[in-house]
């Protein structure tokens, strides 16, 4: 259990060597597990920015995801500021490049040697955790019986490259920076040293960056009825990017499509009971077929 005992658990994995050739020295990951270790085990990792408990929506006794059915494991990213990261990274060099095969050889280590697990009944996410469940099947192929990806992809688009481009430079502009362009950090135009962000820095940046992510969470239907408002309870768009953008910054198989006008946001984290509801259903229903199918072979 980490210092301050917060609500999760991390396990060591010592120095970790990364797809890119580097290393992150005395890594972590971070985890939080609901139900038996005797039942049927699924994985279901973070996403972008996302820490583990934005993942506790979708898990309930009256959902799927039932604890009292299934031994739920939610392994957190590297660099989400749970897992080894750079807000906890005991070097002063730039955290290095980090791939999704890179964390779920993580989170394979963590599930098969620490917990004992052998075998999955699922791996889903959302966003960037559908991005690691792309991978899951991929990297181990007969670890699982089903997986479940929603509102991701498996590779980064160049639109979604340039979405990003876009909120990295509002961040690294609070630090006097400029991107080195997709999928990079930061140029260091001046040659000095590496030296910490202060907090001044990190506030400004992350709610620049929020701000620049409030066009994307959300759809234009989302604004244009003024959900912000009617749902969210704030009374004008200015204290919505406060209130909830910002704040959220500074915190931190088949193809189904959402009903729903509430954009990426309608795959998580919860919000909208509506959208809650129909994915739950299609996790039901999924896994109700598959369990037939099996009991047919």
């Amino acid at each position: 259990m980490p210092s301050g005992n917060p609500d999760y658990e991390t396990f060591q994995l010592g120095n970790w060597e990364l797809e890119s050739g580097s290393s992150i020295v005395n890594a972590h990951i971070a985890y939080k597990t609901f139900g038996d270790r005797c039942s049927p085990a699924v994985v279901y990792p973070t996403w972008f920015s996302g820490s583990i408990s934005d993942n506790v929506w979708l898990i309930g006794e009256d959902k799927t995801l039932n604890p009292k059915q299934y031994f739920i494991i939610i392994p957190a990213l590297f660099g989400n500021g749970q897992s080894s990261s750079p807000s906890n990274h005991a070097s002063a060099k730039p955290f290095p490049t980090v791939s999704f095969f890179d964390n779920v050889r993580a989170q394979h280590r963590l599930v098969t040697e620490h917990l004992g697990v052998k075998h999955l009944r699922a791996v889903l996410g959302w966003s960037m955790g559908a991005g690691q469940t792309y991978q899951w099947i991929t990297q181990y192929p007969d670890m699982m019986d089903l997986a479940v990806p929603f509102c991701g992809s498996a590779k980064t688009s160049l639109h979604n490259q340039v979405f990003l481009e876009g909120v990295k430079s509002a961040m690294l502009a609070a630090k006097g920076q400029s991107s080195a362009g997709p999928m990079r950090g930061a140029i260091d135009d001046d040659g000095s040293d590496i030296r910490q962000w202060t907090e001044k820095e990190k506030e400004v940046g992350m709610k620049a960056f929020g701000r620049g992510y409030a066009g994307w969470g959300f759809s234009q239907a989302f604004y244009r009825e003024q959900l912000h408002e009617t749902h969210y309870g704030y009374k004008d768009l200015e204290s919505f990017m406060q209130g909830f953008w910002e704040s959220w910054a500074c915190s931190k198989g088949k193809l189904e499509v959402f009903p729903s006008i509430w954009g990426h946001w309608a795959g998580g984290p919860g919000d909208c009971l509506q959208d809650l509801k129909w994915l739950d259903g299609h996790l039901k229903d999924f896994f109700e077929v598959r369990s037939q199918e099996g009991q047919m072979k």
